[in-house]
């Protein structure tokens, strides 16, 4: 399966420079956030494959949501027979609609319990916001979440994708990293994943 992930800018590579044919072999793109509803149109359309996506803590700037592409905020989702949940937006640092208090993702995560146990786990974490602790920043704006550490340890999914950070914050920010049996990549622009056949899904 060959994944491409994107983040908080519209990459370049595939949209303002884009050639025909550069969308083509994905089986499957998963957005971080904080990318304009047109963006995410146009990766559906050209690639013509599923676009999967959770809000970024800038979205309440939306007028519409994406035509064509799936919100996995709060939900399990199977596609192609991956598990991916998502969980957008940010620690909040001012009101917002995709903002979340700890207190308040974790009660986002509990009410995903059910079908968390009924899928028996997921494979691919998408969220916004970093873990706090790894990839994360000092600043209350870019302070990720205790809460997903418990994700990771309890269903230890293969992939942790997350934005919000951008690389170009510091020179010492990995796109990719690991956590126990989790890799863990930071898909501000975009990062393209390939992943063996039968090592996720079903």
């Amino acid at each position: 399966m060959k994944i491409l992930a994107v983040s908080d800018v519209e990459s370049k590579r595939f949209y303002e420079y884009y050639r025909p044919g550069r969308l083509e072999g994905f089986d499957l793109i998963l957005s971080c956030g904080d990318l304009h509803p047109e963006y995410l149109e146009f990766l559906v359309t050209m690639a013509n494959c599923p676009v999967l996506y959770v809000h970024g803590n800038h979205d309440d700037r939306y007028s519409r949501e994406p035509g064509g592409c799936v919100c996995v905020d709060d939900k399990v989702y199977t596609c192609k027979g991956v598990r991916v949940v998502g969980l957008g937006g940010s620690y909040k640092y001012r009101d917002g609609k995709y903002m979340y208090t700890e207190r308040e993702m974790k009660r986002r995560l509990f009410r995903l319990g059910i079908r968390l146990r009924r899928s028996k786990g997921f494979d691919i974490l998408l969220t916004h916001a970093p873990l706090h602790g790894l990839n994360d920043l000092d600043d209350l704006p870019h302070r990720g979440f205790n809460c997903f550490r418990h994700l990771l340890d309890r269903w230890h999914p293969r992939y942790f994708i997350h934005g919000h950070v951008h690389r170009d914050y510091g020179v010492n920010i990995p796109q990719r990293c690991t956590y126990g049996d989790t890799t863990v990549i930071n898909a501000y622009d975009y990062c393209i994943i390939e992943i063996p056949d039968g090592e996720i899904g079903k």
